[in-house]
């Protein structure tokens, strides 16, 4: 059975990629990361989809990154805006962040073999990060084909990006038809304590509008 390493947030996005890597008949590893975001709560959520989906085995990789950069989900300093739909790179932007987990996940994927890596980055409801891109994917597949033994080998692991090209009501729709329970996932950049969402963050819009375009009930606990 091929191998397929996961890059799993607690998100819808992640947990429908790893729906359909299941799906497809792949032997799933999911990874997910202690950044220092301020909702540390969506790490239990990740964990709580990859058993809920059987996946082989789950790591949660601590990385310092939130001492280093300056974005509103890692510094109490910064508050996650409103949704604004601008256009802008918005300050919820963690810099390189894709960059450095894809790289962490491409190490174990070539440690346990894997033919691919799954990321749930769409280029139509992105929120203006730049490394939700395709051009951002293609650059990083070209890394692993040059930057990897299994790559030398004309081995190359796979970048899989299945929701790139979907919208939200898209992907829910998606995930709906194979079995995703989206009330074990969380979205929200500003959860309170009790773990309901703002309802007013980007993410929590996109959310939103999602369930609503795809005519499915929002399970999201909304403040």
């Amino acid at each position: 059975m091929s191998k397929a390493i996961i890059l799993l947030s607690g998100g819808l996005d992640s947990a429908t990629c790893l729906a359909i890597a299941s799906k497809q008949g792949h032997e799933c590893y999911t990874i997910s990361f202690d950044y220092g975001q301020k909702c540390a709560l969506e790490i239990k959520h990740a964990k709580q989809i990859s058993k809920s989906m059987n996946a082989k085995r789950h790591e949660t990789v601590k990385i310092s990154i939130g001492n280093l950069v300056s974005s509103a989900l890692t510094s109490k300093s910064i508050d996650v805006p409103k949704y604004s739909n601008s256009g802008e790179i918005p300050t919820t932007y963690v810099p390189a962040r894709n960059t450095i987990f894809l790289s962490i996940a491409l190490g174990w994927a070539e440690v346990l073999n894997a033919d691919s890596i799954y990321i749930g980055v769409s280029n139509v409801d992105y929120s203006g990060y730049p490394d939700c891109r395709p051009e951002f994917i293609s650059a990083f597949q070209n890394l692993i084909r040059l930057a990897t033994k299994s790559g030398v080998d004309n081995k190359s692991i796979k970048l899989e990006t299945p929701i790139i090209s979907l919208n939200k009501a898209e992907t829910i729709k998606l995930g709906n038809s194979i079995g995703v329970d989206y009330s074990l996932t969380i979205s929200c950049y500003s959860v309170d304590n009790e773990g309901r969402a703002c309802g007013v963050c980007d993410s929590c819009a996109l959310r939103r509008k999602g369930f609503l375009e795809a005519f499915l009930p929002d399970p999201t606990r909304y403040i």
